[in-house]
């Protein structure tokens, strides 16, 4: 547990991060009762802190008001550095440049030990990018998203399968899902939402234009959005649990449900949008799996199996 001298600098924190932070959303993050956080309110309070507010409406920090500089325990300290990695990862050129350039303002913060700790870790974790940086534009992202705060209006310039075309977009959110960014917005030439692939971006303008009408937010659009209706395959299969601990990222691209695991192994659902494409895939780690149903690719992987013994023998 956090002892209180801990909460109350954290609670200090927390209310300088928001422009109005509610009391339960307090005690949700330290674990605590309402009544606590009332009287750690109460506490900075009669510390000096001009807190604005009052229980059950919200509390925030009067403008102009600033911590001193704080000190980072180690297992921050290592958060930033995991942060940092992942992002030289999964962030564009420029976005982790600007990430770089805010990890050398926390550096200069922090104790000696921990600028040690740091420095002996960075030699020992190393990423290596993935392919989506040769295709996502720098400043795409920092640009979804500031439209998406300033309710702005982008003009895209948009690969699909049919060529290139123009369109204006209006976008509530930015999703990361099977290893790709999507930004999701309101096209105003469909007139619907869709789900925008950041790769496929060939060129981001800020129109500088509002949206033209109210949106909906990204979590009502993943609540309502509408299930795919083109063809898919049911299929159940048992993995051994040492191997579905390694099934966690290729799952989703066959159209993972929902798994149980068991003893021994673990019962995973799927809505395979390509039977074919599911059973290449499946062969990869079909010694330490069992296919339960549908009967179609048992056979369609016995015949795939057989083909292979051709081919080495």
């Amino acid at each position: 547990m956090m002892n209180r001298f801990d909460r109350l600098t954290a609670i200090l924190i927390h209310l300088q991060s928001k422009k109005l932070v509610l009391a339960q959303e307090i005690a949700d993050r330290f674990d605590v009762s309402l009544r606590t956080v009332y009287r750690d309110v109460r506490s900075l309070e009669q510390a000096g802190v001009p807190v604005i507010g009052e229980k059950g409406l919200g509390y925030s920090i009067m403008e102009g008001y600033r911590l001193p500089p704080v000190m980072f325990t180690e297992e921050e300290v290592i958060a930033f550095l995991m942060a940092e990695k992942m992002l030289e990862q999964h962030a564009d050129l420029q976005n982790s440049e600007r990430f770089k350039g805010a990890m050398f303002k926390v550096k200069a913060v922090l104790r000696n030990a921990q600028k040690k700790v740091l420095e002996d870790l960075e030699e020992n974790i190393v990423t290596h990018k993935v392919s989506e940086h040769n295709y996502l534009l720098n400043d795409t992202l920092p640009l979804l998203i500031r439209a998406i705060g300033e309710k702005k209006i982008l003009h895209i310039q948009y690969a699909t399968e049919t060529g290139i075309n123009e369109r204006d977009i209006e976008p509530i959110g930015i999703l990361r899902e099977n290893g790709t960014w999507n930004a999701i917005a309101f096209c105003n030439t469909s007139k619907k939402y869709h789900p925008f692939r950041t790769e496929r971006m060939l060129s981001v303008k800020d129109t500088n234009r509002p949206f033209l009408q109210e949106h909906i937010s990204l979590n009502e659009y993943l609540a309502n959005k509408p299930k795919d209706k083109g063809q898919s395959f049911p299929v159940v299969i048992n993995v051994h649990n040492n191997m579905a601990r390694y099934l966690t990222e290729q799952k989703y691209n066959y159209g993972f449900i929902t798994e149980k695991p068991g003893k021994t192994h673990t019962r995973m659902e799927f809505e395979a949008p390509c039977i074919q494409a599911f059973s290449r895939w499946y062969i990869t780690f079909a010694d330490q799996a069992d296919i339960v149903t549908p009967a179609s690719l048992k056979t369609l992987v016995k015949d795939r199996l057989k083909e292979m013994l051709k081919k080495v023998s």
